[in-house]
């Protein structure tokens, strides 16, 4: 078995002294996908050598402006490749990307952690965040030629800050001119989950409405479930088809959350 999770913890720090990171070691994971760390490396190294996840393998890729994005993935095999900052001038060096490569009994398995930009309707933000989803189209391209050749697969785990359909938002009138459900933003989910990449949030999630993985802090939304599918697993096929289970880590009240996102782990079989 191998397990997945990810999660946007809205601040490694805050999250652990939330409880967030022993939240994490009690769900005995093979691979951890971070993002929103917003820390530097030293941070991010001394708060988790002084959680119940000291000792994990570690690629991180902080962002340039200081407590902002910053994505790492945990995993606790060595991997035989990180991949912390790519060649691409929008995904490189913006802390929104990290990649490693893992040996495992099935073969090369390439991780990646990803965090797309908010964004925000008709503003520069948005202008930001449509050169993010075309760098990103493009290195997932990528991956899956790359993973072919070498009879390997991907796993792409992150907040990509997209709603794809209305089962996925519960306010989905209020927002459809709003950034997060704009029809531009959902149709490269459109196109990766054509044939290329599988959403397994949804496939094993069921028809919906939701699972969510985003509730705003403010207002009822987590005690109603007025919440947003933000938070995407998706796989090659191949790797795809050994998925078992897709489980969103919701916390049971307001008062036990450690993030304004939950967690979703993915159980693939061997």
């Amino acid at each position: 078995m191998l397990s997945v999770l990810t999660v946007n913890v809205n601040g490694i720090r805050a999250a652990h002294r939330r409880g967030g990171l022993a939240w994490l070691a009690d769900a005995k994971p093979d691979v951890i996908c971070l993002q929103e760390v917003r820390a530097t490396h030293e941070q991010l190294h001394a708060t988790l050598a002084d959680s119940p996840l000291q000792g994990w393998n570690v690629a991180h890729a902080p962002a340039p402006q200081l407590g902002r994005a910053g994505v790492a993935i945990l995993t606790r095999k060595q991997p035989a490749e990180v991949r912390e900052v790519m060649k691409d001038p929008v995904l490189g060096n913006s802390g929104r990307w990290v990649e490693v490569d893992l040996d495992t009994k099935q073969g090369p398995l390439t991780v990646v952690s990803v965090y797309v930009h908010t964004g925000e309707a008709e503003t520069p933000k948005q202008v930001d965040k449509y050169a993010f989803l075309e760098a990103m189209d493009t290195r997932l391209k990528a991956l899956r030629a790359r993973a072919t050749r070498s009879g390997g697969e991907v796993v792409v785990c992150g907040d990509f800050n997209i709603a794809h359909h209305e089962v996925d938002i519960k306010n989905w009138r209020g927002n459809r001119g709003n950034a997060g459900f704009l029809v531009e933003e959902r149709e490269y989910l459109d196109r990766w989950f054509a044939k290329q990449w599988v959403d397994l949030g949804r496939t094993l999630g069921g028809d919906g409405p939701g699972p969510y993985t985003w509730w705003s802090w403010r207002g009822r939304g987590f005690d109603t479930d007025g919440g947003w599918r933000i938070d995407y697993v998706i796989a090659t096929p191949g790797l795809a088809a050994r998925a078992t289970t897709a489980l969103v880590g919701k916390a049971p009240t307001y008062a036990e959350r450690w993030s304004d996102h939950a967690p979703l782990t993915v159980t693939f079989k061997s």
